[in-house]
């Protein structure tokens, strides 16, 4: 009976003495605030696709992306005269002309298979670093915005889940304002 006393007291001592920390600690940073901690959220993807940068940075991967397509183009138009000469023509080239050009026809469509994977890769690279950068940019405006409106958390709309949220705390067409005076000044 005396051991379970002892355990009782000694929970009791420990789940007072953790509230007290508890109380202490949100005791103390409400004494300093004196305001309710405010959480708000930034939805980046419309960051991205309405500020003046990431509305310019997706333009520009649109003009590179329309030129590698043309590449593209360019390689499949020659890759078609080239099969269709051959299915016309086949018949009457001897077996080691025939299939030499079926061997060229062979490299031409691999070189045009890694012409488009290379090209797929450079501009996912490019929309990376354009995207990376409007991205730096906007974190600092986030910290920025969220301080001078007095938030105490600012998060990511879809990383962090979110569920549901007040549109008081959406602080994204804040940030978009702030994102494009930046943009203007730096033009200037």
């Amino acid at each position: 009976m005396r051991r379970t006393s002892i355990v009782s007291i000694s929970a009791l001592f420990l789940s007072g003495l953790l509230a007290g920390m508890w109380l202490g600690a949100t005791g103390s940073s409400a004494q300093n605030n004196n305001a309710p901690s405010r959480v708000g959220f930034v939805d980046i993807q419309r960051v991205l696709a309405r500020s003046a940068a990431g509305m310019a940075a997706r333009e520009q991967l649109e003009k590179e992306k329309a030129v590698m397509q043309k590449q593209v183009d360019g390689q499949r138009v020659e890759l078609e005269k080239m099969k269709d000469e051959l299915e016309k023509k086949g018949q009457l080239l001897s077996a080691d002309a025939r299939r030499e050009k079926q061997d060229l026809l062979e490299r031409k469509v691999r070189d045009a298979r890694r012409l488009v994977d290379d090209l797929q890769n450079t501009l996912q690279k490019k929309e990376e670093a354009m995207l990376g950068k409007v991205l730096q940019d906007v974190s600092g405006l986030v910290q920025k915005v969220g301080k001078d409106k007095g938030y105490t958390i600012v998060l990511e709309r879809q990383r962090s889940s979110i569920l549901y949220a007040s549109a008081d705390a959406d602080l994204t067409d804040d940030v978009i304002r702030a994102f494009d005076d930046e943009t203007k000044k730096g033009k200037k």
